[in-house]
This record gives C-alpha cells, sequence and structure tokens, in this order.
C-alpha cells in the first residue's frame, strides 16, 4: 500500500459544504398516541468542507455518528438541521457480500444506474460503457456475465465501486468499504480508490473506524465522537501531532511496523465506553473517559475552535 497521498491536487473551491448538521431521532411512548419521551441526538452540529480533488477521513468508533453524516449527506436520512450544499453525489456500501442483487449479472449491476437515469437508451454505447467501467476497476470483461456469488469479497467491492462510477461522479461517500476485507485486499481497494481519484479528479469523503487505513487515502482527517467532530486537520498534523486527547489515544492505537519503535511507544489508553447519545454527559462529550479532564470539562461544551491554517478542535485544553 501506497504511503503517499493521492496525486489528485485539491484546489480550494468546496465541492461539499455541511453546516451544523444535526440528525436526531425521537423516542416515543404509545400504541394508539405516541409522545416523544426522549431524543437520541446521533449527529448534534457537525461543520466541514471537502475541497474538490482532496479525500476528507472521517474516523472514530461506533455509535461516534460517522455513517449517519454520511446517510445524511446522501439524503438517505432526512437531516434534522443544518445545511448541505454538495454538486455529486453516491455510494460505495460497507457490505460487499449485501449490496450486490444475487440474481442479477455483473453487467446488469453496473448499468443499471444508467438505466435508472434513462441513459441506457444507446444499447452498443452502453455496453462499452459498461466493459470500460468494469476494465477501470481491474475485472476482466469476460467477468460481466457472472453473478455475485462467482466473486470474492474484494473482487464484489470491485464491482460496487464501478456501479458507482456509472454516472460519472465528482463526489464519492464510501462508508467503511473496506472493513469487512482480508488486510492484502484491504490495500488492493484502497489504491484502487487512490488509481481512479487520480485519473478521474475524483473527490472522497471515506468513513472508517481504521485509522491505518485513512492515513493511507486521506488528505485531511476529521474525527467524531458522540456526534460531534471534535478533531480535523492535514493528516500527517493530526498524526505527528494530534491536539484532542481523544485523537491522541485513537492514534497511539495504530500500529507501528517497526517493533522496536513500537515497544517503546507511550500508550494512551480510552478507559469506559462510549456514553449513550440518548443520555450524553453534560459538558465535552469525552471527559468521562478522558485522563487529561479538567473542571470546565464537566460543565461547558467545547466549540470547535480554529488555530490554524486547516486546523481546528473542540478541546478546553486548547482554547488559551
Amino acid at each position: 500500500m501506497s504511503d503517499g497521498l493521492p496525486q489528485t491536487t485539491p484546489t480550494d473551491e468546496p465541492i461539499l459544504r455541511v453546516e451544523d448538521l444535526k440528525v436526531h431521532f425521537p423516542i416515543t411512548k404509545g400504541i394508539l398516541i405516541q409522545r416523544r419521551v426522549a431524543t437520541v441526538k446521533a449527529v448534534d452540529g457537525v461543520s466541514f468542507t471537502i475541497r474538490r480533488g482532496e479525500t476528507l477521513g472521517l474516523v472514530g468508533e461506533s455509535g461516534s455518528g460517522k455513517s449517519t453524516t454520511g446517510l445524511a449527506v446522501l439524503r438517505m436520512l432526512t437531516p434534522t438541521g443544518g445545511r448541505i450544499v454538495f454538486e455529486g453525489q453516491d455510494m460505495v456500501y460497507q457490505d460487499p457480500y449485501g449490496s450486490l442483487n444475487p440474481r442479477m449479472t455483473i453487467r446488469s449491476i453496473v448499468e443499471e444506474p444508467l438505466a435508472v437515469h434513462g441513459l441506457d437508451g444507446d444499447r452498443a454505447a452502453t455496453r462499452d460503457k459498461v466493459a470500460a467501467l468494469i476494465a477501470s476497476v481491474g475485472l476482466l470483461p469476460d467477468m460481466a456475465d457472472r453473478y455475485p456469488h462467482e466473486f470474492s469479497g474484494g473482487q464484489r467491492q470491485r464491482i460496487g465501486i464501478a456501479r458507482a462510477l456509472a454516472l460519472e461522479p465528482s463526489l464519492l461517500i464510501a462508508d467503511e468499504p473496506v472493513s469487512a476485507l482480508d488486510v492484502s485486499i484491504q490495500a488492493q481497494v484502497i489504491n484502487l480508490f487512490m488509481d481512479l481519484q487520480e485519473r478521474l479528479g475524483l473527490t472522497y469523503l471515506f468513513i472508517a473506524h481504521d485509522l491505518a487505513v485513512v492515513r493511507h487515502i486521506s488528505t485531511r482527517i476529521a474525527v467524531m465522537y458522540l456526534g460531534r467532530i471534535v478533531e480535523i486537520a492535514d493528516r500527517d498534523d493530526i498524526y505527528r501531532e494530534p491536539l484532542h486527547p481523544y485523537t491522541e489515544a485513537l492514534m497511539a492505537a495504530v500500529p507501528v511496523a517497526d517493533p522496536e519503535v513500537e515497544a517503546k511507544r507511550p500508550r494512551a489508553v480510552i478507559s469506559g465506553e462510549v456514553p449513550s447519545a440518548l443520555r450524553p454527559p453534560p459538558g465535552c462529550g469525552f471527559h468521562t473517559r478522558c485522563p487529561r479532564a479538567i473542571a470546565i470539562c464537566k460543565t461547558d461544551e467545547p466549540r470547535l475552535r480554529q488555530i490554524g491554517p486547516d486546523r481546528a478542535v473542540a478541546c478546553h485544553l486548547h482554547n488559551g
């Protein structure tokens, strides 16, 4: 797996702008007459931009709200509040075994978006386009008439990527696209993403919990915890000097290839469990697990504060 950033040069023009995004789910009681008794704040005030040609990695533990954010950007979930402005959209699904119709051939699966959008009129041209899409993700032309069960997990994910590219989107939202794959296959799919970005000028919102994967593909990284972004920065800056204690602990958990360096590295251990989004703690949502929490953390919620170019953090330790 290459350690370099994608070769596409990002511009300052945002292709996606998310402002104060909220996705709240009501909890109701009653059969005939339902009443709201509580609210789950799955995403609660998330803001970020993605520039054309870059990859923003969105990371965090399970339950942090990162997948809900991606679904809201795609309008597959209706936001409770906030504003989303974007130019192109599509999604590569998390499970390559469950996202492909087992009764359809690969040709039909890749062609389906064209048919849905009425772009499959010329059969010869459509057949050529499907063949080109299949080839672009490293599959052979004679595979087009096979069915999903005849392919490995890595090949199925390539099929999903080919389908996502059918409408020539400018933005791809990939939600845990390699989490179900073996490590060796993960590297191949990540390299494919990077190659397609360079060749097609794509922009990615790349959602994952595996920081080692995110490090290889991202231009910038946003870290989510309990429905909020707690830190966002350039990839190299956030790995070299994480500012939020949660980010620091996540980065410390990423293994280093050199066993001697790995043995000497300090460990920032996160104790306890992620609090429930139904009953989040007051103040900073991370203070119940933070080894560096101070009094204000328990009462006042820190805002995401810009502290430099392309760098922001929501932590009282950096408000001075």
